[in-house]
């Protein structure tokens, strides 16, 4: 079986730097505009042509989503984009509404077109329908099984691509296509300004009880009766490539350059593994999951790769084995120049997570940049400081530490 593509998410260009660093080999990630992560730091003009620059130096792609459901008086602007942005060498857009697609099929044919997941993909005749219109690849619904997405792959042509999401949040409404958040806050999730309160705290009240709230599998966190749990199909990789899907999908466009970075080094190690030997990735699994657990996330499971997904929702919050402390900026004899993002100390442990692996060392002593002074410890995010290593490291390597608010 042939390794599918590893494709990561990139909100900016941070995001962007730390995937392709970390092994993906293709990235997604949005203009300021016709993206449904309107608060990711998204991408300019100027900032999409470096991107394009870096991914295409390193043999990678950039796949750019274009997937709002645009009104009519928007139609234009985003075919005005579409046209720009294959004019730059975006390798793909991704397209969630109909009649996006058409029009942008019809008016800039040199442009491949990937569609969203959010297009709700669930048939084989629904897949050939793209493929016939035209579509490079289809991001199928996240509520199918293996054994349908198989199906759905063994009728449609060669040359027409399946993907499917491998990892990440996963959304209470129908594969992602929510209402609720404009209903209450007047932000559409359909327009990119999701308020997310699918991850909000409820209770359930009978109507002629007002003020009597009656608690679901309450904890003393409270109710989170729409929160889903993360998806993870870490240990299921050789069986999502034997239902033939040609593309993994990290989600994650809102999450930090430390998340794409070790949640990409993962899967990049796993899939590594798995061309090897069946035997390698599975021997390497317990390890490769823990340094998942390394980075912020939700309680998790497998979504619906094998049937409805168990909890269905209830995950009240993140957590994290290990925490962000920085990030590598340059080093020279010996010496690393780390941007602070979380506090440490001298005589912590950290790691210093590279695309090597983990490595980790004893704080032996900080120096900020700015005065040359030595401390014990810091805690100004953006601080720049100097730190002793025992072994080369490089920009945009990353340092963690422990995460003292941890619990098991």
């Amino acid at each position: 079986m042939r390794t599918p593509e590893l494709l990561a998410p990139a909100g900016g260009m941070p995001q962007l730097k730390a995937a392709l660093r970390f092994g993906a080999d293709a990235v997604y990630g949005a203009l300021k505009s016709y993206g449904l992560r309107a608060s990711a730091g998204n991408f300019s003009w100027e900032e999409l042509q470096e991107a394009l620059s870096l991914c295409h130096t390193a043999g990678k792609k950039f796949y750019l989503t274009l997937n709002i459901l645009p009104y009519d008086e928007e139609m234009q602007g985003l075919i005005d984009t579409a046209k720009r942005a294959c004019e730059l060498g975006v390798d793909a857009a991704i397209v969630s509404d109909i009649g996006a697609f058409l029009a942008l099929r019809r008016e800039v044919p040199a442009l491949p077109l990937h569609v969203s997941t959010q297009a709700n993909t669930l048939n084989s005749e629904t897949a050939l329908f793209f493929s016939q219109m035209g579509a490079e690849r289809i991001v199928l619904a996240r509520e199918l099984s293996l054994n349908q997405i198989a199906a759905i792959r063994e009728r449609l042509p060669e040359d027409t691509q399946i993907e499917t999401f491998v990892h990440g949040a996963m959304r209470m409404s129908y594969s992602g296509r929510c209402m609720l958040s404009d209903h209450l806050t007047g932000r559409g999730g359909n327009r990119g300004a999701c308020a997310q309160p699918c991850r909000w705290e409820y209770a359930l009240v009978e109507k002629k009880r007002p003020g009597e709230y009656i608690p679901i599998e309450e904890d003393a966190r409270g109710t989170y009766l729409l929160s889903a749990y993360d998806l993870c199909m870490l240990n299921h990789l050789p069986e999502m490539m034997q239902a033939g899907v040609e593309s993994l999908k990290i989600e994650g466009r809102m999450k930090t350059e430390y998340y794409v970075a070790n949640t990409v080094s993962v899967y990049r190690k796993a899939l590594d593994l798995l061309s090897q030997s069946e035997e390698a990735y599975r021997a390497a699994l317990p390890e490769l999951e823990a340094q998942l657990l390394k980075a912020s996330h939700r309680l998790m499971n497998t979504g619906f790769f094998f049937g409805a997904p168990t909890p269905a929702a209830g995950a009240n919050g993140f957590s994290q084995n290990m925490e962000y402390v920085g990030r590598v900026e340059s080093f020279m004899d010996g010496i690393a120049a780390v941007h602070l993002k979380n506090r440490f100390y001298v005589g912590d442990t950290l790691e210093l997570l590279c695309p090597q692996g983990s490595l980790p060392f004893r704080v032996e002593k900080i120096i900020l940049q700015e005065s040359g002074e030595s401390v014990d410890t810091v805690s100004i995010a953006g601080q720049k400081v100097l730190i002793p290593l025992p072994f080369p490291a490089e920009e945009g390597d990353f340092l963690r530490g422990p995460n003292r608010n941890h619990t098991k």
